[in-house]
């Protein structure tokens, strides 16, 4: 029975990502226009001694953040620091392990609080609308590769999974890019629009969507030894790990193709496919490319 339960689950991961390979495999033979290099100025890079995380910045929606977090990596702010907080199904979570205490770390000059850009005007945003029902916004989409929801004159980036997020206390404008979170787990929308999310882990999810769940409440780590430290953080401009990183253009005739792909699953193993898609179950292709 074990050997059975075993093998339908292997089946089912095959068929159930198949579309998704396909339209990210199929892809790579075609223009390179139809893919894109991430600015290396909006990419954070966060070594662990299990490898590097690469996170795109996304200055488009929340640009004062986004400048605050690069100030703190070019003035080595994270160096040293930890993940604090693996909460199962939720978030893990970096930042400075003493903060609060007379041992915090200075944040040097950065600035100490930053305004909250929880969403940003919808004018001026080219958006490659998704047909989807959605339960917390009337339209759904992406921009530059970054997921977004919209009402009539507002849009705001989304809690999908690889989502990065600048953590806050009770006030609103309470965060500075010094402790930040990404979602490890099932998409928490509703924290949409009440935390300014500042961008999206590209590559090296998978170490961090590991690591030891925490045993204090949240999730926090309660001692020293389960932490996991932090080695250096760079922006992308100051280092070379990230070269060659593409993302497909969200814009582009690929990426609807991969769209209808997870829409309409066609492989027969589906008995019954829905036809439908929601945002957090898109992922825009990452791929490394020979330079």
């Amino acid at each position: 029975m074990y050997g059975v339960f075993n093998k339908a689950v292997l089946v089912f991961v095959v068929f159930a990502t198949s579309a998704c390979a396909d339209a990210s495999n199929n892809e790579t033979t075609r223009s390179s226009s139809e893919w894109r290099t991430p600015q290396p100025e909006n990419l954070l890079l966060m070594q662990l001694d299990s490898g590097t995380v690469v996170i795109e910045l996304a200055p488009g929606m929340a640009p004062q953040n986004a400048a605050n977090i690069r100030i703190l990596a070019n003035e080595g702010y994270y160096d040293g620091l930890a993940i604090i907080r693996s909460q199962d199904n939720y978030v893990v979570q970096w930042g400075d392990p003493d903060a609060g205490s007379e041992d915090e770390k200075s944040t040097g000059s950065a600035a100490a609080g930053v305004a909250a850009e929880f969403y940003r005007e919808r004018d001026g945003l080219a958006v490659t609308v998704i047909e989807s029902t959605d339960a917390y916004a009337p339209e759904v989409g992406f921009v530059s590769g970054f997921p977004i929801a919209m009402d009539e004159r507002r849009a705001w980036l989304t809690h999908c999974y690889g989502m990065v997020g600048v953590s806050r206390g009770m006030e609103a404008d309470s965060g500075n890019g010094s402790s930040l979170y990404v979602v490890t787990g099932h998409a928490p929308r509703h924290l949409d629009k009440n935390i300014t999310l500042v961008g999206r882990v590209l590559s090296g999810i998978e170490l961090l969507s590991v690591l030891p769940r925490g045993t204090g409440p949240l999730g926090f780590y309660e001692s020293e030894q389960q932490l996991t430290p932090i080695r250096r953080v760079q922006m992308g401009d100051k280092s070379s790990d990230a070269a060659g990183l593409q993302v497909m253009r969200t814009d582009s005739q690929p990426f609807l193709d991969y769209v209808e792909a997870r829409t309409h699953r066609k492989n027969e193993w589906f008995v019954d496919a829905t036809g439908k898609i929601e945002l957090c179950n898109l992922h825009p292709p990452v791929r490394k490319v020979d330079l």
